[in-house]
Parts: structure tokens; sequence; C-alpha cells
């Protein structure tokens, strides 16, 4: 009940900071768009290398080699994005918490400052991503289940990495490095907030997930479509809320490890108990 109590205490502190600077919400809603960009981008391509042949047994799908690299390239891709926006996100929380008053424009350019350190750890993390899908695709379902575990650890240890870059403009393999030897200690508080984090969005989200069925469920149409819409909104907005709550508690983390003060905005929250020697 104490982790859960905290987990709540640090979603309710960094939305309080968060507020401060509504504008950085539209980081993950130009993450998304992006991400769609590039979906589209190799969307077209793919489908049109794809062959569907008629045989004696049936239909035979083949696809070639080409749409294998385009899709690997599209994932890099997805991962630069992501990242980028990640960065850009920690950045105003830094400034935030620096005691500036951050700006979607200011968060960019720092974002942008250090693409040296981004760029390569958003490669190096879409790889391992593939590697493990891969992996998982090969085993059974023990092997399915360590890989899953090896990607919560993988998940766990680089936590850190992009405060590292953005904060301590470190590259991005002594920014891993520095986020592992952070959480050698702290392993234990930190997964624990941020799998409390994915249970709060998850249950943010069940109410919009009654609407959709009760709207279905009740035949009529026109408050079917209605009821779709809201939910389809409300689990955006819950997704965009999350994904920077997530960023402002990553970002107060780092700086509470590594300096030993409290963030500005954190001072009354259980943060120091994430860091609780074992």
């Amino acid at each position: 009940m104490g982790r859960i109590r905290n987990t709540l205490e640090l979603a309710k502190t960094s939305w309080s900071v968060l507020k401060k600077d509504r504008e950085l919400l539209w980081f993950p809603v130009m993450s998304f768009f992006a991400s769609v960009l590039v979906i589209l981008a190799v969307a077209v391509p793919i489908i049109a290398m794809i062959d569907t042949t008629t045989t004696a047994a049936g239909e035979e799908t083949t696809v070639n080699p080409a749409a294998a690299v385009l899709g690997v390239l599209a994932a890099m891709a997805l991962s630069v994005v992501a990242v980028f926006f990640n960065g850009a996100l920690v950045a105003g929380a830094y400034e935030r918490m620096s005691g500036g008053d951050p700006t979607v424009k200011s968060a960019l350019n720092r974002a942008f400052s250090r693409i040296s350190g981004l760029l390569p750890w958003a490669l190096l993390t879409a790889t391992v991503g593939l590697i493990l899908q891969a992996l998982r695709e090969r085993a059974g379902f023990l092997g399915r289940f360590v890989v899953n575990m090896i990607g919560m650890a993988w998940d766990v240890a680089t936590f850190l990495v992009v405060p590292a870059v953005i904060i301590d403009e470190l590259g991005a393999i002594d920014g891993l490095k520095r986020s592992g030897s952070l959480l050698k200690q702290t392993w234990g508080e930190n997964l624990a907030a941020r799998v409390g984090f994915g249970l709060l969005g998850f249950a943010l989200i069940i109410p919009a997930v009654i609407l959709a069925v009760v709207g279905v469920a009740s035949g009529v149409t026109a408050f079917a479509v209605l009821a779709i819409i809201v939910a389809v909104g409300w689990v955006a907005t819950v997704m965009v809320v999350m994904t920077a709550l997530n960023a402002v508690f990553q970002t107060a983390l780092y700086l509470y490890a590594t300096t030993g003060s409290v963030p500005s905005g954190f001072e009354s929250s259980p943060l120091p108990r994430a860091f609780e020697q074992r």
C-alpha cells in the first residue's frame, strides 16, 4: 500500500509541475503525428512489394526482401521520433525544475542541440527492440517469457538515459552507463513507480472502455458512434498526459539521483524514498 500511495503522490506532484507548462503536452501529440507520417511513408511501398500468387494449394504471399529492409528502417525512424520528443519533454521539465519558464521552442531547441546523443540512442534502442522481437517470434512459451523479462530489465536499466543525454550532455553509451549505475541502488522503488504509472493510466482508460461497450451494446447507431468518439478522445488524452507525466518523473528522478537535492516542485513529494539505500 505504501508504494501505491507513493506512486499516486508522485503522479499528483508531476501533474502539478506539468500544469505550469501545459504546452509540453504538445510533444506527445507531435510524436504521434510524426509517427503516423513515418508509417504512411513506408506503408505504400511495402504493400506494393507484396506479391500474392494463386497456387493449387491456395493463395501464397511473398514479400520482397526490400520490404523487410523498409520495415527495419521504419522501426528505426519511429524510435528516433519517440526518443527525440521524449528528449524535448525532458528538456522542458528540466527547464521548469531549474527555475525557468519553458516553451515549445526552448524545449525543441535543447533537444535539437543534443541530437548527437539522442540519435545514436534511438538507433541503439531500436536495434535492441528488433533483436528481442526476433527472439520472441522464434522462441517457445518459456523462451518468450525469458525474452520478455530481458526486455523489462532493459527498460528499467535505460529509464534515465534520455535525462542523462539532455541534462548532462552525455553520449548514448555514457548515458546508458549512467542510467545503469543509478538504478543499481533504486531499481525496486523505480520499477514500482513505473508500474504504478502504467496501472494509473490503465485505470483512467477503463471508463472509456465501459462507455464504448455500452454504446455498442445499446444498438442505437448514433449513440454508439458518439460513445466511441468520446472514448477514443478520452483514451488519447490519457495517453498524452501519462506520457508527459512519465517524462516529468524521469527528469525529477534523475536530478535527485545526481545532485542529491529535491527538484523544484517536488519538495513535498515522496521522491527521496525512491532512492533509499537497500
